[in-house]
C-alpha cells in the first residue's frame, strides 16, 4: 500500500492544513508544465496522495490499513473505468459475456520516486564531477522483510470474502434484481488479512531513513538537467519494486567565465599600445594558462577563439570552444611625457585634426561588436 503521508513529506498526525498546503507545493513543483515530461509520475503520486487524505472518509479507511484506490471499483473516478468494469459491478465481477472475474488486490506495489537537487560549479560543469548526495528513502523493514507481518506470523485468509478479495449481495434496480461486487469491507479487497502487523513498521513493511549516495555527474550539465539512478528510490510496499531517484542540477555562476550552451566566453583587457603594435598574452583558464595572439592593430570587440576548451558535451563526445573578447583599453590619465609621446605620434600619422569619417555597417565597430557578441573570431 502506497505511504501517501510519505509522499507528502508529512507525518501520519499531519493536519487538513498541512496537508494542503504540502500538496500545493509539490503539485507546483512536480507539474508537467514546471518540471518536463519527467514530472508527470511524481506529479500524479502526489495528486493520488491529496485525494486520499483530503477526504475525510477515504483517509479514515486508509488510516485503518485500507487503501481506498487500490480497492476494486475505486479507481480515483471514471478513467480506467471500461466496458468490462461496468458489467463486473453489476454482474458479480464478471461480464455477461463469459469475462473472468477479478481477483484479490496485490499488496506489493512498485516503490516511488524520489527527487534530489545539488550544486555544481562551472568547472564542474566543464569537466564532470563525482556528488554526493543525501535523501531520506523508504527502505524495506529488516524485521519483516517487507511481508508487513510481525516475524513468526503470516497474512489469514479473510473470513469475510474468503479470500476472493470482494463481496457479492444482490440488489433491486430498474433492471430487476442484479449481482453487485464490491470490495469487501473487512480485508480491504486484499483477500487477506495481517492479524499481527510488523511492530517496526506498524504493517507497512517499510521504515525510513538518511542515505548518502554517490552520483557520477558527467560533463556538459546545466541547471535543470537530471540524471536518472534506476531502482535507487523509495522501496516498494509489501516487497515491490524500488522507484528511481532523480539528481537535479543547479550550476552556480562564474566571477570570470560566461556559459553559453557548450562554449566560454570571458573579456581580455588589453591596453592601447599592445593592441596597436601586437602582443602574446596569458590567460588562466579551466585547462590552465593558454596563450592568447593579439595581433597588429587590434581594434575592441576582437575575439579569439580557443578550441576545445569549452565545455564538455552532455550527447556526443568533445568539448565546445572558449571566446575571449579583447577589450582595448584607452588611458585616461597620461603623465606630460606620455602626453608628448601622443602628440608626436599623432603628428606623424597626419591625425593632429581628425576628420570624422562614416563607415558601412558591414565592416565597422558595430558589426565588430556583433560578431563578437555571437562568438566569431
Amino acid at each position: 500500500m502506497t505511504d501517501y503521508y510519505a509522499v507528502l513529506g508529512l507525518s501520519r498526525n499531519a493536519t487538513d492544513a498541512e496537508i494542503k498546503k504540502a500538496y500545493r507545493k509539490l503539485a507546483r513543483e512536480h507539474h508537467p508544465d514546471v518540471a518536463g515530461p519527467e514530472g508527470e509520475e511524481r506529479f500524479k503520486e502526489v495528486g493520488a496522495a491529496y485525494e486520499v487524505l483530503s477526504n475525510p472518509e477515504k483517509k479514515a479507511m486508509y488510516d485503518r490499513g485500507v487503501d481506498p484506490r487500490s480497492s476494486a471499483g475505486s479507481q480515483g473516478g471514471a478513467q480506467g473505468f471500461g466496458f468490462e468494469d461496468i458489467f463486473e459491478s453489476f454482474f458479480g465481477g464478471g461480464s455477461p459475456f463469459g469475462g473472468q472475474q477479478r481477483g484479490p488486490a496485490s499488496r506489493t506495489q512498485r516503490g516511488g520516486d524520489q527527487l534530489v537537487v545539488t550544486e555544481v560549479t562551472l568547472e564542474e560543469a566543464v569537466f564532470g564531477v563525482t556528488r554526493e548526495v543525501v535523501v531520506d528513502l523508504a527502505d524495506v523493514c529488516s524485521t519483516c522483510s517487507g511481508s508487513c507481518c510481525a516475524p513468526g506470523t503470516q497474512p489469514t485468509t479473510c473470513t469475510t470474502c474468503r479470500g476472493a478479495g470482494h463481496v457479492q449481495r444482490v440488489a433491486r434496480s430498474l433492471l430487476g434484481n442484479v449481482m453487485t461486487s464490491s470490495p469487501c469491507p473487512d480485508c480491504g479487497g486484499y483477500g487477506t488479512i495481517i492479524a499481527s502487523p510488523c511492530p517496526d513498521c506498524a504493517g507497512r513493511g517499510r521504515t525510513h531513513s538518511r542515505h548518502t549516495i554517490k552520483v557520477d555527474i558527467p560533463a556538459g550539465v546545466e541547471t535543470g538537467t537530471r540524471i536518472r539512478l534506476s531502482h535507487m528510490g523509495d522501496a516498494g510496499v509489501g516487497g515491490g519494486p524500488k522507484g528511481d531517484l532523480y539528481v537535479e542540477i543547479r550550476e552556480r555562476a562564474h566571477k570570470t567565465f560566461e556559459r553559453r550552451g557548450d562554449d566560454l566566453h570571458c573579456t581580455l583587457e588589453v591596453p592601447m599600445t599592445a593592441a596597436a603594435l601586437g602582443t602574446v598574452l596569458n590567460v588562466e583558464t579551466f585547462d590552465g594558462e593558454q596563450e592568447v595572439d593579439v595581433t597588429r592593430g587590434t581594434h575592441a570587440g576582437h575575439t579569439v577563439r580557443l578550441k576545445g576548451l569549452g565545455v564538455g558535451r552532455l550527447q556526443r563526445a568533445g568539448r565546445g570552444d572558449l571566446y575571449v573578447h579583447l577589450d582595448v583599453q584607452t588611458p585616461t590619465e597620461l603623465t606630460d611625457e606620455q602626453q608628448e609621446l601622443l602628440e608626436r605620434l599623432a603628428a606623424l600619422r597626419g591625425e593632429e585634426m581628425p576628420q570624422a569619417r562614416l563607415a558601412p555597417i558591414g565592416g565597422g565597430v558595430f558589426s565588430r561588436l556583433k560578431d563578437a557578441f555571437k562568438g566569431r573570431s
